[in-house]
């Protein structure tokens, strides 16, 4: 399984593709029946786009789900993340709220690294007995090089110029305290519809995308003090295109309705996921930015005090690890302009 697993982290998959293949790889090793593996914002940690099959649930379900995930303290990536481990298995015995009847077992792992958290995996047991610790060591065998594999995919998302394609936002949708939709512009209509998996015959028109969601139950898991990270999450479209959503609540009362707000993601906000997606360095993100506000080598030499000589060293050093070739690729790149 390892050898197989380690041939498709060498590959070029795009990220929905790549962890269907993995996933394929996994159940032969490690049974399981049923999954959730979300894509994360690196820096928030807030889940973006969920591939998942949970046995019996339903889309009315979802919100309370995905709210009981976020505030499943000890259970979550984040917590794992905070112990230093990468994989955990409840257990038969464990009880946590989001544990749905029939689980016999639900082990978890985190994908990250020090440019960020970038995934986090569930595999669900209800017709089997729980994982045994040596299935766990092998999972976790795994986990950095898909975390490498799954920053790769995000760095690739990337193209010199988004492709055709409306604007997005500003939309918002409205939410209710359980997180049942109650009401949504026009442009969130046309947002969502967007932000649901292309092709997919299981999502029906009306459906919520799960991003929605998961920024809104970020909110919550804010408010009651167990925060998974702030309540926003940047989403990849397709062919380079980006969107931002935001959760907030329309009044200050945990009874208020949840506002969520969809838009196209600012050139800062692709910038940062593209410097971390790539593994550039702080001083590199530096001068990165720096050329992103058009400022030459001489100018961006001033800013951070450095001689012109290193600082047209480390945009070589960005040049090479993101594959560009001259600084008008790159920032067509990372900020999405043409």
């Amino acid at each position: 399984m390892r050898e197989r697993v380690e041939r498709l982290c060498s590959g070029r998959l795009d990220a929905k593709e790549f962890r269907e293949q993995v996933l394929a790889e996994l159940r032969r090793a490690v049974p399981f029946d049923g999954h959730v593996w979300a894509l994360t914002d690196p820096v928030t940690r807030v889940g973006t786009a969920p591939l998942a099959d949970v046995p019996g649930l339903s889309w009315a379900e979802l919100p309370g789900l995905v709210r009981a995930r976020y505030a499943g303290v000890g259970t979550r990536w984040c917590d794992l993340l905070a112990s230093g481990a990468v994989v955990r298995a409840l257990g038969p015995g464990e009880r946590v709220e989001w544990r749905r009847p029939g689980v016999v077992d639900v082990l978890t792992a985190v994908f990250a690294d020090r440019f960020g958290c970038w995934a986090w995996l569930d595999l669900w047991r209800t017709t089997r007995d729980a994982f045994t610790a040596a299935e766990c060591r092998l999972v976790g065998s795994v986990v950095p090089s898909l975390t490498a594999a799954l920053r790769a995919a995000q760095a690739r998302t990337f193209v010199t110029a988004p492709g055709p394609g409306e604007d997005v936002g500003p939309a918002v949708l409205l939410l209710g305290p359980d997180l049942t939709v109650r009401v949504g512009t026009e442009a969130a209509r046309a947002a969502l519809h967007r932000l649901n998996p292309p092709g997919d015959p299981s999502v029906v028109a009306q459906a919520i995308p799960a991003a929605a969601y998961n920024v809104a139950a970020a909110l919550v898991a804010v408010e009651a003090g167990v925060p998974v990270g702030p309540p926003w999450s940047r989403v990849h479209l397709a062919a380079g295109r980006w969107l931002t959503l935001r959760a907030a609540r329309t009044a200050p009362t945990a009874e208020a309705d949840v506002a969520v707000t969809i838009e196209q993601s600012t050139p800062a906000e692709r910038l940062e996921v593209f410097a971390l997606a790539h593994g550039l360095t702080r001083r590199e993100r530096e001068i990165l930015a720096e050329l992103a506000t058009g400022a030459d080598s001489r100018r961006i030499a001033e800013r951070l005090v450095l001689s012109d000589h290193t600082v047209n060293d480390h945009v070589k050093a960005v040049l090479a690890k993101t594959g560009a070739r001259t600084r008008s690729t790159l920032l067509a790149r990372a900020v999405g302009t043409g």
